[in-house]
């Protein structure tokens, strides 16, 4: 394992906190994200992983957390269409605990002012504008919501 991040310390903190209030789906659900940082440094040993041997920076840590976000926010609305209010309050509220983990994310507002920043240096191109706004915001806006205002201001 790396250098400890400040992500991971909070979590194990947090873990701590909700073990003491006795809080068992907030210490099942941070207890899952940092089994995910596990995961993802075990699977970095394999020679054939595309980063092998590099130690997972804070970046990585998010986007990790980033992504068990978006599959609870998929899960939950699968349970909706269902019929399964129960078990998609339980995904919503999984969701809801992680994203106090991530950075803040972007308004629509600041989103359009970018991507309008975009369009007038790049032109309205979509295939030279999205991969440049997409870095931009990464981990600041949901790569969906970036694509649909570049293809509203590239139109």
């Amino acid at each position: 394992m790396g250098e400890t991040s400040q992500l991971e310390e909070r979590l194990r903190d947090d873990v701590k906190a909700a073990q003491r209030d006795r809080d068992q789906v907030r210490v099942d659900t941070l207890r899952l994200a940092l089994n995910a940082f596990h995961q993802e440094e075990v699977a970095r040993t394999d020679a054939k992983h595309p980063r092998h041997r590099q130690p997972l920076t804070e970046p990585d840590r998010q986007s990790l957390v980033e992504k068990q976000v978006k599959q609870r926010e998929e899960a939950a609305a699968i349970y909706r269409k269902a019929g399964r209010d129960e078990l998609a309050e339980k995904e919503e509220r999984e969701a809801s605990l992680l994203k106090a983990y991530l950075p803040a994310q972007m308004s629509d507002d600041e989103l359009r002012a970018l991507v309008a920043g975009l369009v007038a240096e790049q032109g309205k191109d979509f295939r030279k504008v999205m991969p440049i706004a997409s870095r931009e915001t990464k981990g600041r806006a949901d790569g969906r919501r970036v694509q649909e205002i570049v293809r509203e201001l590239t139109v």
